[in-house]
């Protein structure tokens, strides 16, 4: 898959991040001071200002706009991306607060690796966000944040996440059900949040909400604006999609309501333990995939490792000259045994059959961007500056020890989930949250 361009992955993976801005007044020609900026939300002892939403406002409405999307109405996409800018804000004080730092190196490297999904060097990709209106600096700041929350959330809530063995086989079992299963369903989804202990009153305006989204949805209003408008979940800004999911993947209650829609049609509203759920189907297929079966890629590598002598950029450079040879027509192989620094070099850079997870992220991601017989660009990961190509792709039956690893895996992130969205809450109540927006 290849990885979102720059402006979309910012949206989706540091749309709530913010830094504090001062509230500022200035005199007018005419000698009246005149009001530059003001205060929108205070979080314990920080502000949220009216420049800092706006800006983040912005360049959400620039992605939606070259998405096609449905704009929602201004004040319910502002108090949407408010909200967001405070849990963030909340989360970036308590990481900072305990000790969790981004230090410069991290958050360059960190910047490298993206101007690198996007096929740029770093020069070229900094032209390209303020082409687009995304201050370099505040780019920077935000990917700081978001690395910030990265590691708060690891400490706080993954390196937490204990999976038994017994929830390992029940997993194990119920992929195989799954795999029985004749259809797999493309949704998206409205959730309207009810917090655990809340009194009747709350739960009851809470209802309300989800019936005027599903009011919106019956009248015809395009389901992304109402969820963008109506939606408390992550992907509420995205449209509320889920994206693909087989019968074994849904809980009874959307079960029983998904099976009863054609493609295009709304739910009724669904309670769950989360809240007030409306799912729209829109698509219906059959199942293709076998069980147990997963993707393996044969891919080779030639590797070159930044050193006392060797640079970063010098290392890049040499790579892309190869690059070049190679897709001139010289040997893969036979540059890999001249110049790879990787015990794979004597088989021509050859790494054999590789399964998701075999290898680091980075080296990961750019693979599966890759066609059969294409060669990246220079890329680098944790062990270096590499060449990569696919030689090509097959799907083979997991071990038992696979499947075992593969279902621990997606036990851990959907315990992590779920710990999270209850962790979250739990910092937001405690923080103290003055909300301004409306104020005038």
């Amino acid at each position: 898959m290849k990885p979102a361009p720059y402006s979309l992955r910012l949206l989706l993976a540091a749309t709530a991040l913010c830094s504090l801005a001062a509230l500022a007044q200035a005199p007018s020609p005419g000698g009246r001071v005149v009001q530059v900026d003001r205060i929108v939300a205070v979080v314990n002892d920080e502000v949220i200002t009216q420049n800092d939403l706006t800006e983040r406002v912005n360049l959400v409405v620039r992605q939606i706009q070259r998405q096609g999307g449905q704009m929602p109405a201004a004040g319910d996409l502002s108090r949407q991306i408010l909200e967001r800018l405070v849990n963030d804000l909340v989360q970036i004080q308590l990481a900072k607060e305990t000790g969790i730092k981004v230090d410069d190196a991290t958050l360059d490297r960190t910047i490298e690796r993206i101007a690198q999904e996007n096929n740029l060097a770093l020069p070229a990709f900094r032209a390209a966000l303020e082409r687009d209106g995304i201050r370099y600096a505040r780019f920077r700041e935000d990917i700081r944040s978001e690395i910030l929350l990265a590691r708060l959330r690891e400490r706080e809530i993954d390196n937490h996440v204990v999976v038994t063995e017994a929830e390992v086989d029940t997993e194990i079992a119920r992929e195989a059900r799954e795999a029985s299963g004749d259809s797999e369903y493309n949704l998206a989804h409205v959730l309207v949040v009810v917090a655990p202990q809340s009194t009747p009153q709350v739960i009851e305006q809470r209802r309300r909400r989800a019936l005027a989204a599903l009011s919106e949805l019956r009248k015809g209003t395009n389901f992304a604006q109402v969820a963008a408008t109506y939606s408390d979940a992550p992907d509420a800004l995205q449209g509320g999609t889920l994206g693909w999911r087989a019968t074994g993947r849904l809980p009874q209650s959307f079960l029983a309501a998904v099976t009863r829609l054609q493609p295009g049609e709304v739910s009724d509203i669904i309670r769950s333990p989360n809240g007030f759920h409306i799912v729209k189907l829109l698509e219906k297929r059959g199942r293709t995939a076998a069980a147990g079966g997963v993707q393996q890629t044969n891919v080779r590598h030639i590797l070159l490792r930044a050193r006392e002598g060797l640079g970063e950029a010098e290392a890049r450079r040499r790579l892309q000259a190869m690059r070049e040879r190679i897709v001139a027509g010289s040997d893969f192989g036979e540059i890999a045994k001249q110049n790879s620094e990787d015990a794979s070099a004597a088989k021509g850079g050859d790494l054999g059959w590789i399964a998701p997870g075999d290898t680091v992220p980075e080296f990961e991601r750019v693979m599966n961007a890759l066609k059969d017989g294409e060669v990246s660009q220079p890329a680098q990961t944790p062990f270096g500056w590499h060449l990569v190509q696919v030689v090509g792709r097959r799907s083979e039956e997991l071990s038992l020890d696979r499947k075992k690893i593969a279902a621990r895996q997606t036990i851990r992130s959907r315990k992590a989930d779920e710990a999270y969205q209850d962790w979250l809450r739990q910092m937001r109540d405690r923080a103290f949250v003055e909300n301004r927006f409306d104020e005038r």
